[in-house]
Parts: structure tokens; C-alpha cells; sequence
């Protein structure tokens, strides 16, 4: 075969623009992914947490609520107004938050006398299931005014 020497010779080329896009993406993959700060449970951090009391804490084994006939409602001596009563959702959360600490049953008695209407002791009922009391019973009341 004979060639000619007019026609040139043509060198190999490689067309390096697909890897060089390769290693760029590859390269922002890696800087997007990567943190280069600590991490928030790395830092050795301790949350308080439920400790055991010390000594025994008495804690009556039930409250007492009283309803009156003219609807004012009392938990240890303190009365209570308003309908959503705000005050005792909180002081009965607290006494089963204490009684579970102990670890007792927290028991609530509703003692309404005898002309005293439904609603408020209907109030009482939605005051203890809001604090999370489950565990209520009705004493008989007094004979009223």
C-alpha cells in the first residue's frame, strides 16, 4: 500500500470536557455533603432528667372536692370560680404529677351537696380528665342550705 504524501496524518484526540464536568460534580457532591462543624449530640451536653426523691413524700391518698349549692367549688380549702377553672386543672396536675412520683394512685372525690346544679360538678369532671385524673368517685354531700 502505497500512501500519499499529500494527506496528513491525524493525531489522536481525547475530548476531556465530560471528565472534567465529572470531577466538578463529584466535587460539589462531596463540599454539599461533608459538615465541617460538630454536631449538636457530639457536644457532650446533659439534659436534666427525672431524679428520685430523696424521702418519702406524703401525699393524702385522696383529694376532696367540694361543690356547694350555690356552685363554689373548693379543693383543700381554696375555692375555685369560673367555668374552665384554670387553677385547678393546674393544682390537680400537679397532685397527679406528685402522686405518679410516689408512686400511688391519684383518687379524687366530688362531694356536691344535694341542690347543687349538674354543670358545675360536669365542670369538675372536665377540670380532672384536662389534668389527666382518671380515677373519680362521688361522695354523698350535705343536705345544703
Amino acid at each position: 500500500m502505497k500512501m500519499n504524501e499529500s494527506s496528513e496524518v491525524e493525531e489522536a484526540h481525547i475530548d476531556l470536557t465530560p471528565m472534567i464536568d465529572t470531577v466538578m460534580f463529584l466535587l460539589i457532591f462531596f463540599m454539599l455533603t461533608t459538615t465541617l462543624r460538630q454536631k449538636e449530640n457530639d457536644l457532650g451536653i446533659m439534659l436534666p432528667g427525672a431524679t428520685e426523691a430523696a424521702g418519702p413524700v406524703d401525699i393524702p391518698d385522696e383529694q376532696i372536692i367540694e361543690v356547694d349549692s350555690k356552685g363554689n367549688v373548693s379543693l383543700n380549702g381554696k375555692n375555685f370560680v369560673g367555668t374552665q377553672m384554670p387553677e385547678l386543672v393546674k393544682t390537680l396536675y400537679l397532685y397527679r404529677k406528685a402522686a405518679e412520683a410516689s408512686k400511688i394512685k391519684s383518687l379524687i372525690t366530688v362531694q356536691a351537696e344535694d341542690a347543687t346544679l349538674y354543670e358545675r360538678v360536669i365542670d369538675v369532671m372536665n377540670a380532672c380528665a384536662a389534668a389527666g385524673i382518671k380515677d373519680i368517685t362521688f361522695g354523698a354531700g350535705g343536705g345544703g342550705d
